[in-house]
């Protein structure tokens, strides 16, 4: 949350000449709900399904950014997927950043509690080993987001380049 996906992932996108897609978005429009609407009627646990779905069915295979939430690699299985799926990369920023980043944002459920900061670290203590498993990982701090563009592109031309040599 708060690290720059969906923004620096729209740019990336258009740098490529591929369809940006963000999984919250995708997700919205298929169950005519709000991320928050969803937790508060449906629960994480369906939410993560949807974001199952998606990912397995919801986008093209190929030709596409996906901005995906933070909580979807931490699900069973759902790392393994998301790398058949094309190159993961792993955007991270420090608590501060990300308080400062999501503190005039309404739209995050897992936020919505009386110590956001406690909430943050936490999350980040469970999900940052997962996330150095699942790719790619670049820092947004301190950068700006051309920086981190430019960063993205050249770690995405780097491991499609390898991946192509190891087929």
């Amino acid at each position: 949350m708060g690290v720059g996906k969906s923004a620096i992932g729209r740019r990336v996108a258009r740098e490529l000449g591929y369809k940006f897609l963000d999984s919250d978005d995708c997700i919205e429009k298929l169950v005519s709900k709000k991320i928050p609407e969803i937790f508060a009627t449906e629960g994480e646990a369906r939410f993560r399904s949807y974001e199952r779905e998606f990912i397995e069915s919801g986008h093209p295979e190929s030709g596409c950014v996906v901005s995906c939430g933070g909580g979807l690699v931490i699900e069973d299985g759902m790392q393994a997927l998301i790398k058949t799926k094309g190159i993961v990369i792993c955007l991270f920023a420090s608590v501060e950043s990300i308080i400062e980043r999501t503190s005039r944002n309404n739209n995050r459920p897992l936020l919505n509690v009386e110590n956001p900061e406690a909430r943050i670290r936490q999350l980040l203590a469970e999900r940052e080993p997962i996330y150095m498993e699942s790719g790619a990982c670049i820092s947004t701090e301190g950068r700006t987001i051309p920086e981190v563009v430019k960063h993205m592109l050249r770690t995405y031309r780097t491991c499609a380049k390898r991946s192509r040599t190891e087929k």
